[in-house]
């Protein structure tokens, strides 16, 4: 597949969303969580607590919903500030109680009305950037769809980063990098290309750790692999102290950009 063809993929809406990702993984077990406590509960993040095996984690994923009505209620993915304020609420409340963070990312970005501005969208996402640095818990965060500019930095400041392999992250759609460059957007393609996108072009640059198969709705086999690569991950980054656990993130994205240390 060509970097433009990944991006129709990870668009596609018949493709798996974060609710049935945690629905496949976590089943009942899964407790939704709501509201940030100062405006409204965005429903663009999906947001609670639920059981990995024996171990509790909170969950946090952008959810863009599976048919019209679904994705107008969620806003198409598209977070306000109130939802990356109800993530970053239960961040630290995973922090308190030393729980680790597994985060879902699917979004074009950050949604840009005048709403969300008003109500601080550039702060709310710096917000989370920063604290999420500094979190005193294991985070995880998997990309299964689009993964679209600060939208999804807000919810990808982790200690690890994973992407399915039909799944894309960039600072911006190869649309609107296009109409930039070139003042046309019918040369997405090329943009896609050289944006340099796609799971394996960011794997190969350290951006992200690992590639994994992106799974089917009857994939079960699948689903269990994956759960128990998270496990086994979160449990692992569990043992670290908080100091070892903030030190080596910090040097994880201090190394994104020098090749000879990604090598």
């Amino acid at each position: 597949m060509t970097a433009y063809e990944k991006v129709l993929a990870a668009r596609d809406a018949k493709k798996l969303t974060t609710v049935d990702y945690i629905s496949h993984m976590f089943g009942e077990s899964f407790f939704e969580l709501h509201g940030d406590r100062r405006y409204a509960d965005d429903k663009a993040v999906i947001a609670g607590l639920a059981m990995l095996y024996d171990t509790p984690v909170t969950v946090i994923g952008l959810e863009k919903g599976r048919n019209t009505k679904e994705r107008m209620e969620r806003n198409f993915g598209q977070a306000h500030p109130e939802g990356y304020r109800k993530a970053l609420r239960l961040m630290k409340q995973a922090e308190k109680f030393h729980r680790p963070v597994l985060c879902f990312v699917d979004t074009s970005g950050a949604y840009p009305g005048i709403g969300a501005e008003e109500r601080g969208q550039g702060q709310a996402i710096a917000e989370n950037i920063m604290e999420m640095m500094t979190l005193k818990t294991p985070i995880l965060t998997v990309l299964i769809g689009e993964g679209g500019s600060g939208g999804a930095l807000a919810l990808a400041v982790a200690d690890e980063v994973w992407m399915m392999e039909n799944s894309v992250y960039s600072v911006i759609s190869p649309e609107g990098c296009a109409s930039i460059l070139w003042k046309d957007s019918t040369k997405a393609p090329q943009a896609a290309e050289a944006l340099k996108m796609t799971a394996q072009d960011l794997f190969d640059l350290g951006v992200v750790e690992r590639i994994i198969r992106q799974p089917g709705a009857d994939d079960t086999a699948m689903f269990e692999s994956l759960k128990l690569l998270i496990s086994r991950t979160l449990e692992k980054n569990l043992a670290l102290s908080a100091d070892e656990l903030t030190e080596a993130r910090y040097e994880r994205f201090r190394k994104i950009g020098c090749p000879q240390e990604n090598k």
